[in-house]
């Protein structure tokens, strides 16, 4: 086959509508969950926050994952950061849920907690996380009891059953990136010594345990995802054999897809990297342990991190290394990215990866490209 047919044959299938369990989305494109910096000061969504999505919709993406929304008080990790851990918070969701579908997009809600990345002066609590904190590589914290556990594992379960009331299409479960679930999977940070600490199966338990609540929470044919690291790429962190073993369990559980991302913040290499990739081939960052995935587990995958050119999403596609494309960072540079793409201008991402998008929201004006 010619470089001109293998690049036809990409952009079918990049254009191809699917399904993730049993939603239908228009294409191979995600908008990946981003913390956009958007909320009011309590969590409220805003018609700043709705206006990102809907941006992205009307720009060509098929699926839209939100920034991540804390389930617990003390889960919060970031300022203006939604929130879905009670009622008052579901008509603004709403709101977001129908304007998405409105553009013609489809639109998942992210749940997480930020464990002993919870910073008190969010929180007025003091962090927690699998195990106190000795180290000064991540932030000091206390250890979880097992009652504390038990309330969070309920909360992600209420969080997906809000999330489904409010109209969006699926949930996502953030365990990735060092935050809760991602801590207790890594024995970098989990050092525990009771049932949720010790051997993978262990580490694994309070994350099987939360997919089962929000399973109990949103019944049977609701999607629900994982986000999960490929590996911490920090040292006795989650290994990439691990991850593979989480991703297993977690089909065996009945999730629906897996994102695949990697890095935690003490970490030598993070999930937002700078540079621009010197060719396609070397744009994706995972694309190794997104390839033994593959060989192995039977859920979908969503692959996220350095993907910035049609050619290389297309291989990603064609070469069965994944079956979505996410994108986070050229999507906030160019909005219509996807679009533009399909409409035959393939100039790869003008994105350069320099992370100034990050800045504005960290300043309270929300995330933006700088450029």
């Amino acid at each position: 086959m010619s470089t001109t047919e293998h690049g036809r044959v990409a952009m079918q299938e990049l254009f191809q509508e699917t399904t993730i369990g049993g939603v239908s989305i228009s294409n191979r494109f995600l908008y990946s969950a981003t913390w956009d910096g958007l909320a009011d000061d309590d969590g409220f969504c805003t018609p700043k926050n709705v206006g990102m999505l809907v941006e992205r919709a009307r720009g060509g993406v098929g699926l839209l994952i939100t920034g991540m929304a804390f389930v617990t008080l003390d889960g919060r990790a970031a300022p203006w950061q939604l929130a879905a851990h009670d009622d008052r918070f579901l008509p603004g969701l709403a709101d977001m849920a129908k304007a998405v579908h409105e553009a013609h997009g489809k639109v998942f809600l992210q749940l997480a907690h930020g464990g002993c990345y919870a910073p008190s002066a969010l929180t007025g609590t003091e962090p927690s996380g699998p195990s106190a904190n000795g180290s000064d590589l991540f932030p000091l914290c206390r250890e979880m009891t097992s009652t504390e556990i038990d309330k969070v594992v309920a909360a992600f379960g209420e969080a997906a059953a809000r999330g489904k009331r409010a109209g969006f299409d699926g949930v996502q479960l953030h365990a990735a990136h060092g935050y809760l679930l991602s801590q207790f999977l890594s024995p970098f940070f989990n050092q525990r010594t009771d049932q949720y600490g010790g051997n993978l199966e262990n580490r694994a338990r309070l994350l099987l345990e939360v997919v089962q609540a929000v399973r109990t929470g949103v019944g049977k044919n609701y999607p629900v995802l994982v986000k999960i690291n490929s590996e911490d790429f920090v040292e006795n962190g989650l290994s990439a054999d691990e991850s593979l073993e989480v991703c297993a369990m977690l089909e065996k559980a009945g999730v629906d897809a897996i994102e695949m991302s990697g890095g935690t913040p003490p970490g030598k290499y993070r999930s937002f990297r700078t540079g621009v990739a010197e060719s396609p081939e070397s744009e994706s960052y995972y694309r190794e342990a997104a390839a033994r995935y593959q060989q192995r587990i039977g859920i979908p995958l969503l692959l996220v991190g350095g993907i910035r050119s049609l050619e290389a999403a297309g291989s990603i596609v064609r070469d069965g290394v994944a079956d979505y494309i996410s994108l986070c960072r050229p999507l906030i540079s160019e909005p219509d990215l996807v679009g533009r793409w399909k409409a035959g201008y393939t100039k790869p991402a003008l994105c350069i990866s320099c992370n100034g998008c990050v800045g504005p929201a960290r300043n309270g004006s929300g995330v933006q490209c700088v450029l």
